[in-house]
């Protein structure tokens, strides 16, 4: 069996293609990056913790982020950038634990200070009926200056998964909900030249294929995008 390509990313101060497994090593190096520690460390704001978190769908691991979270800040923030990044569709509830369904709650109200260290694995449950499972690693926390105002910075995000059309293998753009449920051998993704004619009885009309772990669930439909 071949092996699977390694999922790879992008950085998000340089913008360069970079291994999931090799984000730390690239931050640590990034001139823009370092260029942005630097205007932060000359900056009045206060030093506090910053954590290090991995974020990735608990199923499907090409879908991930690096986030740099400041220790004042609750998980409500988080819980908030996550839905808008990835997860909303309906306003649905969502809660964080340990241990995932039957596991320990944590309460959103909590700062991250209180709650994070490094090897911590919170699961993040995002609608309670179409549930979308997100686990957030704590890679690890120092002192520091934020390089940004807002609590949560992205620091690179996968690059959004290839998918090829099931009519012809082409690159696909769209998503058929009627095929993902109803066809057991087809994905249900479709190119821009075979979406046109493909008939949609029972499911409405196809999707478009965002970069978010939730597509084809409830009525997700982007735009997965940061909310700053």
């Amino acid at each position: 069996m071949p092996r699977k390509t390694e999922s790879r990313g992008t950085c998000a101060y340089c913008s360069e293609v970079i291994t999931k497994r090799g984000v730390t090593k690239h931050l640590d190096k990034c001139s823009r990056r370092l260029e942005a520690l630097q205007a932060a460390a000359a900056s009045s704001q206060p030093v506090e913790t910053l954590w290090h978190l991995r974020v990735q769908d608990a199923y499907d691991k090409d879908f991930w982020l690096d986030l740099e979270m400041v220790g004042s800040a609750s998980l409500d923030r988080l819980d908030k950038y996550l839905r808008a990044i990835w997860l909303e569709c309906c306003s649905h509830l969502s809660k964080f634990t340990i241990g995932g369904w039957g596991g320990s709650d944590v309460g959103k109200a909590r700062i991250a200070n209180a709650v994070f260290v490094p090897g911590l694995v919170l699961r993040h449950l995002y609608d309670y009926g179409t549930t979308s499972e997100t686990d957030i690693k704590v890679v690890d926390g120092w002192q520091g200056k934020p390089t940004t105002k807002h609590p949560i910075a992205l620091l690179a995000r996968n690059v959004q998964p290839e998918a090829v059309c099931q009519e012809c293998g082409r690159p696909a753009q769209w998503l058929c909900i009627e095929c993902l449920y109803e066809e057991e051998y087809k994905t249900g993704h479709l190119c821009e030249e075979h979406v046109k004619e493909h008939p949609h009885d029972n499911y409405g009309e196809p999707t478009p294929l965002f970069n978010s772990p939730r597509v084809g669930m409830c009525g997700y439909d982007g735009p997965a995008e940061p909310p700053y």
